[in-house]
């Protein structure tokens, strides 16, 4: 049996600390150690923040470093932990699914000590960090080829209480979009653990494409105005300009065909963008077809009044594959 995971210090400790969690080596790889941060002012709310779950989305680590240098300063209360990488080993090879074993990190929570790699991770995290925390901010993106805006995002819960909750505090990164996900049955996600626990789970998903200066900003501003809605950091909050506004919308996305799939393998382009209002027959992008010169492209219409929320920002698409993702404003 290998070793139990542990934190090289003790998270209540007052004031700032520095540690390491370490998942325990396997039949697949050494010992991991993942930077941990913590800083304990006492009485107030307990926030666990990670970044980094998937490797290929890497805005999050960058803005959970950055508030390790700010933070210090700034809080006046409660407890604050982050870990601004959770997969080292995706980060390092920029690739969505753990490289050592093949898994998806978000899929195999609450873990197992005796599991592959992701499943240790999964373990060591649902064992030791998130019982700490009443509120989780897990910071994803929508990675490179994507068009995603500045969301915060969160799926049904159903406990009216806590979905209310949760609902409050994704808007309150005043992100340009907060959307209620209705995502297809996946077992293993950290939200779903966390939520069933009774925990506020949120999931900035911090734009898509290439990163950017202006982009982390926003994303900063939005995690400080949450941190802000907590009691955690004095101050007022502000809706960050994004695309020359300062506005946020709530939406849902529920249906089937909210999700619009490739009909063809090809060529993707995008005739819209994001936060777009569609009315149903207009056209939202075209799918070239590569293989033959004879194929027509195939062209992508909105089936409805909606707005899209994602979008493919070109390159090569498979059949079946996703490429917009639409939403309406949010029946509360």
């Amino acid at each position: 049996m290998s070793e139990a995971p542990h934190l090289t210090f003790d998270l209540e400790k007052p004031g700032m600390s520095k540690g390491h969690l370490i998942v325990p080596k396997g039949a697949d790889c050494e010992a991991l150690s993942l930077p941990v941060f913590s800083l304990n002012k006492g009485e107030g709310p307990r926030l666990l923040i990670t970044g980094g779950c998937h490797g290929d989305e890497l805005e999050g680590p960058i803005v959970a470093r950055r508030l390790v240098e700010w933070l210090p300063e700034a809080q006046t209360c409660g407890r604050v932990i982050i870990v601004p990488v959770l997969n080292p080993p995706a980060v390092q090879a920029c690739s969505r699914n753990t490289p050592v074993d093949g898994l998806n990190l978000n899929r195999v929570f609450p873990g197992r000590a005796d599991g592959l790699l992701s499943e240790r991770i999964a373990d060591a995290v649902s064992r030791l960090l998130l019982p700490m925390a009443d509120t989780v901010f897990d910071l994803h993106s929508y990675g490179p080829g994507w068009e995603f805006p500045p969301a915060t995002t969160t799926h049904p819960v159903a406990d009216p209480e806590l979905m209310a909750k949760t609902i409050k505090m994704a808007e309150a990164f005043k992100l340009p979009m907060t959307l209620v996900w209705e995502h297809p049955e996946t077992p293993g996600m950290f939200d779903t653990l966390a939520q069933n626990q009774g925990k506020v789970f949120v999931c900035p998903e911090l734009g898509g494409g290439p990163i950017g200066a202006e982009a982390l900003a926003i994303y900063e501003a939005g995690v400080r105005n949450a941190l802000i809605a907590l009691g955690l950091v004095d101050g007022k909050a502000e809706f960050p300009t994004f695309r020359q506004q300062k506005s946020s919308q709530t939406l849902e996305t529920r249906r089937p065909s909210d999700e619009l799939k490739s009909p063809a393998s090809g060529i993707f382009e995008p005739r819209c963008s994001i936060l777009d209002v569609v009315k149903q027959g207009d056209l939202i992008g075209i799918v070239h077809p590569m293989e033959s010169l004879s194929a027509d492209s195939t062209d992508i219409r909105a089936p409805g009044t909606s707005v899209v929320c994602g979008i493919r920002s070109g390159g090569y698409v498979k059949v079946d594959e996703c490429i917009v993702l639409l939403g309406r404003p949010l029946n509360r």
